[in-house]
């Protein structure tokens, strides 16, 4: 009982300075954007990120190791990860620049923060029209590719828990053959330490790994998608 207070008490504060944080570096975003440029914002953003990795570890003892950081090009590439947290959204955002995430179009409705995402250069797309989704995703992705831009996708679509992994979708791979760019596979275990749509963060040591480069040349979609999702789910095995 103690045990499972303390940890409600650790998350509690690591919630408060997140949301303290979150608001006043966001509004700070807003107001300095239009003076930035690309590295400039990207400095301002992984600074948050790195606030927010540091802050979990001192009050929930949350740590990471990386294996395969190497991996990571310097071009842009289709980033496919499995989805368990926002913790690996944090993590990957601050690795690569320039980075353009995928998010829901109504998240940017939202006041202040979801305004400073809008000036990240994101690709929003409505999931309420699959459609529309798709071809938001090749539209504006091919675009963001082309700018010299890295992509972030999450084929899964929804968080899962610790220890599964759902069916991946052919999007992100579709994207990479779209625009002739390479495939960089992301595997980690954040979820048994910060659970989806769970309160309570648990100490322990989140382990990532990023895999090589895979080429669209010669590949379908369906090919490249199942390559990587049958890397992830045996790295998966590994880490659980």
């Amino acid at each position: 009982m103690l045990n499972s207070t303390l940890l409600f008490l650790r998350s509690a504060l690591f919630y408060l300075g997140y949301f303290l944080v979150t608001l006043l570096m966001s509004l700070g975003f807003i107001v300095f954007s239009p003076l930035l440029r690309d590295r400039g914002r990207y400095l301002f953003v992984t600074t948050w990120c790195a606030f927010i990795l540091t802050w979990l570890r001192l009050c929930c003892g949350v740590r990471y190791k990386i294996r395969g950081l190497d991996n990571i090009p310097d071009e842009p590439v289709v980033i496919l990860s499995n989805h368990q947290s926002t913790w690996e959204t944090i993590l990957i955002y601050k690795l690569v620049f320039p980075v353009s995430p995928i998010l829901k179009r109504e998240l940017m409705r939202i006041p202040i923060w979801g305004w400073a995402l809008r000036l990240q250069n994101p690709i929003a797309i409505d999931r309420d029209k699959p459609r529309e989704a798709v071809k938001s995703l090749l539209t504006q992705g091919v675009d963001r590719l082309r700018q010299g831009h890295s992509v972030i996708i999450f084929p899964e679509g929804t968080r899962s828990r610790s220890g599964t992994i759902k069916r991946f979708s052919r999007g992100g791979a579709k994207l990479a053959v779209a625009a002739n760019v390479p495939i960089v596979p992301i595997a980690h275990n954040a979820g048994y330490f910060w659970p989806p749509r769970e309160f309570v963060k648990r100490p322990g040591i989140i382990t990532v790994v990023i895999g090589k480069k895979l080429s669209p040349k010669n590949r379908s979609a369906s090919q490249l998608t199942d390559e990587v999702e049958n890397w992830i789910r045996q790295e998966m095995v590994v880490l659980s």
